[in-house]
């Protein structure tokens, strides 16, 4: 797959909250099969943006192409029938549901959820829940979690909740992938193993991740290219090595905040 190709288009966004423009006239784009980073101070928009593109938030102006097709205002449930997949800072799961009842959770159309196929199709719907049960199964070894299949998600740490997230990713065809603070809550000791599962999805399947984090040393180590946002817009982008030398970045995103460039 080429990674010239655009598989994310926003164009002219523009967001408010009252008399807040959140985001103001952004556009850019992510290519099909990269690692973008999105960075940008406290205030710049991103969750916001990110929001948008989810279809959490509807914009006031502007559009949001995914594979060349308008996704503006679409619900979440119908962008992700679009391949596109958001996850959230605070890894969301079923706490009083087993590790692997939650990746199970994931697929949709499941014929055990009919009573019909179930009292009339059930050794159809079975083996297609012996097919989703192998996939989870798959899922949780490359993550590391097979061992913990059957424990309760809420006795999870931070850090193994945010890779069942990835696991549950694992559970459907996904073209993209918004990661909202991947880093957040994962301890020092299990970040480089993290981190590399999340490089690995996109190298081994070819998906799209697109990614908020306060973490420089996180998205300069694993981003292709990094997106940089100020007042709602975008100010430019780069590769690692040229939004760490940027002086308009420096000025008005690292510097600002304290942060050294490394």
């Amino acid at each position: 797959m080429s990674m010239t190709e655009t598989i994310l288009q926003v164009q002219n966004i523009t967001k408010r909250f009252g008399g807040v423009t959140a985001v103001n006239n952004c556009s850019l784009e992510v290519e099909r099969g990269s690692v973008t980073g999105l960075i940008g101070p406290n205030g710049a928009g991103k969750t916001t943006l990110f929001n948008i593109i989810s279809g959490f938030f509807h914009p006031d102006a502007g559009k949001v192409i995914l594979k060349n097709k308008d996704i503006t205002g679409l619900s979440p449930d119908r962008i992700f029938k679009n391949k596109l997949f958001r996850s959230f800072q605070i890894a969301r799961d079923y706490p009083e549901m087993t590790v692997l009842e939650n990746l199970l959770l994931v697929p949709e159309e499941q014929l055990g959820e009919s009573l019909f196929n179930s009292w009339f199709r059930a050794k159809v719907a079975q083996k297609q829940q012996n097919i989703f049960v192998d996939k989870a199964m798959e899922s949780l070894r490359f993550i590391g979690l097979e061992q913990k299949k059957d424990l309760l998600a809420k006795y999870l740490s931070g850090g193994e909740k945010k890779l069942m997230e990835i696991g549950r990713m694992m559970m459907v065809d996904l073209d993209m992938v918004l990661l909202d603070e991947p880093g957040a809550g994962v301890p020092p000791a299990l970040q480089k193993k993290f981190l590399g599962y999340i490089q690995n999805l996109s190298r081994e399947r070819g998906l799209t991740l697109f990614i908020v984090e306060h973490d420089m040393d996180i998205i300069m180590n694993i981003c292709d290219m990094i997106i940089v946002m100020r007042d709602g817009s975008m100010l430019t982008q780069g590769t690692p090595e040229e939004v760490r030398s940027n002086p308009e970045v420096i000025e008005a995103y690292l510097g600002s905040e304290g942060e050294k460039v490394v």
